[in-house]
């Protein structure tokens, strides 16, 4: 356990977000990310954040009385020892899940860790960084995330559904950009064309609106 992390914060929350949802879980953002999405609402993990040791992430995950865990950023695989992180979590009896961007190699993620892996829409603006090889590592308990502005990401969201079989491999998250795109709207969207996927918003957005550590 000699790794170390630079962490943004480690707080105590509702999952606010993926098929947890509304489960208390503790959440340790990692600094850093090689991505600038278009819509990101965490630009502050980007730089900065503390450095700690893997046993001293351990003792403070240990004060929450909560069998969930959630690995998250920024983008947590920038930082090699998140395989670690994760491993070690695992093995202390969590439940853990890793939100990714997509952008940075999974194979090495262990097989019991739930990925949350987002496809950059095209209002991403970063869309080219997808690395669609990733695609082949998910399986039925991991989630494939879209985060939906308008109607050109739907269209195109609807594509890559369909075009990599993601409802056959994995459940399929479509997630409205908050204030941008309306819930309601790519809710009908969702039903009126009969598409295999969960529709989620923002629970943590809706309760807290943008506070840090909620």
């Amino acid at each position: 356990m000699d790794a170390s992390l630079r962490i943004s914060e480690i707080f105590y929350s509702l999952q606010g977000e993926s098929n947890t949802v509304g489960l208390p879980t503790v959440f340790i953002r990692l600094t850093g990310c090689p991505l600038r999405c278009n819509y990101c609402d965490t630009a502050y993990a980007f730089t900065g954040g503390e450095k700690r040791s893997l046993q001293q992430i351990l003792d403070q995950v240990k004060t929450y009385s909560t069998s969930y865990i959630t690995v998250t950023g920024g983008e947590p695989l920038a930082q090699p020892a998140c395989i670690d992180l994760l491993l070690n979590l695992l093995d202390a009896g969590y439940q853990v899940s890793l939100e990714t961007s997509g952008a940075l190699d999974v194979s090495k993620v262990d097989s019991r860790v739930v990925k949350v892996m987002d496809l950059k829409t095209p209002s991403s603006q970063e869309m080219q960084r997808n690395l669609y090889g990733n695609i082949q590592y998910l399986t039925a308990q991991d989630q494939v995330k879209f985060v939906i502005a308008n109607e050109e990401d739907y269209q195109w969201s609807k594509q890559q559904l369909s075009e990599h079989d993601l409802s056959g491999r994995c459940q399929v998250l479509f997630s409205p950009v908050m204030d941008v795109m309306p819930a309601k709207d790519l809710a009908d969207k969702i039903l009126q064309d009969q598409l295999p996927v969960r529709f989620q918003i923002q629970l943590h957005k809706y309760l807290w609106n943008d506070a840090r550590g909620k």
